[in-house]
């Protein structure tokens, strides 16, 4: 395999890797992997999304537990309300690409979805002290960083390029990715990511679409993300 990469400083990443041979399992791992492993949902009807089986276990608000966005302040969509399911304990299944394989067990997440291929998804880790919310967030942010080489290492049917999008100042922090994938087969897919923190807890903000950066709403994904750390507590 030949692997080229060009950097351009401080916002953008670029790497190809080119494969010499291919196989229908590097395919469908590509595929969901390049849809950040939810685009799929879109093609459910939200009245068949929205059932909960009964033991799904769901997390109970309260004052000590940390909240959740709801869908009227997500990044708004031209053609599409969205839709909200329970807040879940557990990690979400199944994972967000990239970020995936860094999250514990005792996460919690809450997924959203529109009538059209947009979804997003919010997961949130409460750790024991700040100092273990520190390490968590910049462990997920390291993984962002090396997100578009890791999935072509993975897959070499995918081309990925990322971005990042800067620091935002709300509680301890947030930080806004960007990674956009397209695949040899012709499917084109961007999502966006934020990491915050506030104190001992850390959240995960992801959004996707079909596209490309130019179909990002990034602004919009920047004040979801000030929302989604300001009201934890």
């Amino acid at each position: 395999m030949n692997i080229r990469t060009r950097v351009r400083t401080g916002t953008r990443l670029r790497t190809r890797l080119r494969p010499q041979g291919r196989t229908r399992g590097i395919r469908l791992a590509a595929a969901a992997l390049a849809a950040g492993a939810a685009l799929t949902a879109a093609a459910v009807p939200a009245a068949a999304r929205t059932a909960v089986s009964d033991d799904t276990p769901r997390i109970a608000a309260s004052d000590d537990t940390p909240r959740y966005l709801e869908p009227a302040e997500l990044p708004p969509h031209p053609s599409s309300p969205w839709y909200a399911g329970p807040v879940t304990a557990g990690q979400p299944d199944p994972l967000p690409m990239c970020v995936g394989e860094a999250l514990p067990s005792i996460a919690s997440h809450r997924s959203f979805w529109t009538d059209y291929d947009t979804n997003a998804e919010q997961i949130t880790v409460v750790e024991r002290s700040t100092q273990r919310a520190k390490d968590f967030a910049a462990l997920l942010r390291k993984d962002l960083d090396g997100c578009a080489k890791k999935l072509m290492r993975q897959n070499p049917d995918v081309t990925a390029e990322q971005k990042y999008y800067g620091r935002l100042n709300v509680e301890e922090g947030a930080h806004v990715y960007g990674v956009h994938t397209t695949t040899t087969w012709g499917a084109s897919d961007i999502a966006l990511f934020s990491v915050g923190r506030d104190g001992n807890t850390v959240t995960l903000v992801r959004w996707a679409q079909l596209g490309g950066f130019r179909d990002a709403q990034v602004d919009d994904f920047r004040t979801t993300t000030v929302t989604a750390v300001d009201k934890l507590y």
